[in-house]
Formats: C-alpha cells, sequence, structure tokens
C-alpha cells in the first residue's frame, strides 16, 4: 500500500513526542521533585523488569519457540551492557586524579546511570520501530493497534526515564532533550522496517531477548544498587510499591495485548 510508510513514520512520531511528558516535572520545586527521583528510579526498574520478563522474552518465545539461542542472546545483552557501563566507569576514573590508587575516595557520580538508560532505553525505542513498521506492513489496522499498545507502554516508561536522567544528575532541559533523542530512535528501527520488508521480522527476533539482557542488567545493576543507599524506612516502603507498581503495570499491558 502507497501510504503504509506515510503512516508508520507518523506512528513513530507520535510515539517519540511521548517522551516529551517529562515537561511536566518543570511545574513542580526542586525539592519535590528531588522528593520523586527515586520514586522513579524504583518504578523505571520495576518497568524494566516487567518488560524483560513479561513482554520481550515471552514474545521472543511465542513468535520463535524456546531455544538456547534466546538464552544465549539474553546474556549476551547483559555481557554487552556489562562491558559498556565497565567502559563508562573507567573513563570517569581516569579523569579523576589517583582514583585509582584510592577508589573509595573518589566514587564516580551518577552520570554513567543516564548513560546507561539511554543506552536501554534506545535499543527498546529501536524494536519498537521496528515493530510498528512490520505491524503496518501486514495491515493498517493491525499498524494502527500496535502503535496505540506501544503509546500506551510508553507514557509510564517515558516518565520514569526522564527521573532517571534527572537523578543521574543531567538538566531538566538536557534530560528533556536526551530522551527525545532516545525515543526518536524508533523512527530509526521503523525505516529499517520498511527497508527490510518481511525480513525485518526476523531481526527483531534477534533483538527481543538481547534488548531483554540489556535491561535486566540496567534493572539489577545500575538502578536497584541505587535504592539500597536510602535508609529510611518510608522510603524504602515507597520505593519498594513503586517497583511493584512498575512490574504491575507492565502485567496490566500484557493482558491488553
Amino acid at each position: 500500500m502507497p501510504y503504509t510508510a506515510l503512516y508508520t513514520i507518523i506512528s513513530v512520531l507520535l510515539v517519540s513526542l511521548v517522551s516529551l511528558l517529562g515537561v511536566v516535572s518543570l511545574l513542580l520545586t526542586k525539592e519535590r521533585l528531588g522528593k520523586l527521583l527515586l520514586t522513579l528510579v524504583s518504578l523505571s526498574a520495576g518497568t524494566l523488569l516487567g518488560g524483560a520478563f513479561l513482554h520481550l522474552l515471552p514474545e521472543a518465545v511465542e513468535k520463535s519457540g524456546f531455544s538456547i539461542t534466546i538464552s544465549l542472546l539474553a546474556l549476551l545483552g547483559v555481557l554487552v551492557f556489562f562491558v559498556v557501563e565497565r567502559s563508562i566507569h573507567f573513563h570517569q576514573y581516569c579523569e579523576a586524579p589517583h582514583a585509582h590508587k584510592y577508589p573509595l575516595l573518589h566514587e564516580p557520580h551518577k552520570h554513567h546511570i543516564g548513560i546507561m538508560n539511554l543506552l536501554g532505553d534506545g535499543i527498546h525505542n529501536f524494536i519498537d520501530g521496528l515493530v510498528i513498521a512490520v505491524s503496518y506492513l501486514t495491515s493498517v489496522p493491525l499498524g494502527i493497534a500496535t502503535t496505540i499498545a506501544v503509546i500506551v507502554h510508553e507514557v509510564p516508561q517515558e516518565l520514569a526515564d526522564f527521573g532517571v536522567l534527572l537523578y543521574a544528575g543531567y538538566s531538566k532541559g538536557k534530560a528533556l532533550l536526551f530522551n527525545f533523542l532516545s525515543a526518536a530512535i524508533a523512527i530509526v528501527g521503523a525505516i529499517v522496517g520498511l527497508l527490510l520488508g518481511s525480513a525485518s521480522e526476523q531481526f527483531s527476533l534477534l533483538l527481543l531477548p538481547f534488548a531483554a539482557g540489556g535491561f535486566l542488567y540496567i534493572a539489577g545493576s545500575t538502578l536497584l544498587p541505587e535504592l539500597h543507599k536510602e535508609c529510611g524506612k518510608k522510603e524504602a516502603i515507597i520505593h519498594g510499591f513503586a517497583l511493584i507498581a512498575g512490574i504491575a503495570l507492565m502485567f496490566m499491558l500484557r493482558l491488553l495485548e
């Protein structure tokens, strides 16, 4: 259909614009926003865990059946994200004088959390664009339904991601910009999907478990450890509920698919 490409690009543009919902934080005072940051980190960790276990991995198994390849690709995702984070840490330590001799006195700032989150979200958004393109190539109604599902999924995810970027030390303006650029990678995924046609579905099957592995690493190694730094009992309970809420949200979205 001649309008398939147009429908696809419009859809991924709408999905990308969801990332700008973080602008609502501009209405909050610095103190209120500060109190919300770790809660958003908890919510993001929950959505990442839920996204990996309830969406990405089940989707890969449903489409191709469970195989050792899926497990290996998920492990590859964990390893790649580990190497990336270690590389980021290495450069941060090297920038601090004597950091290699006195690492405990030169704890790297939280900037790497933002980079890891952007990387994981970028891969996720690329897959979203790929899936939307494949859906439209199948039929326009399916493409529209897929777009709506992706947008519903992205609203809480993007709000949480924006909070993680603020927690990592980015200004509100930079957090909005980088979050939007990460979301706009969906456009690249859509273009790749349109160019590859039916072959893009096979490509997406390879990316699904890889992205799941990346999500698990970011949640388990980068975000959750930050929550252990908060000693207050009340805050710990709030963060626990936010974590569960993120997982529950992904579960409810799964039921709607």
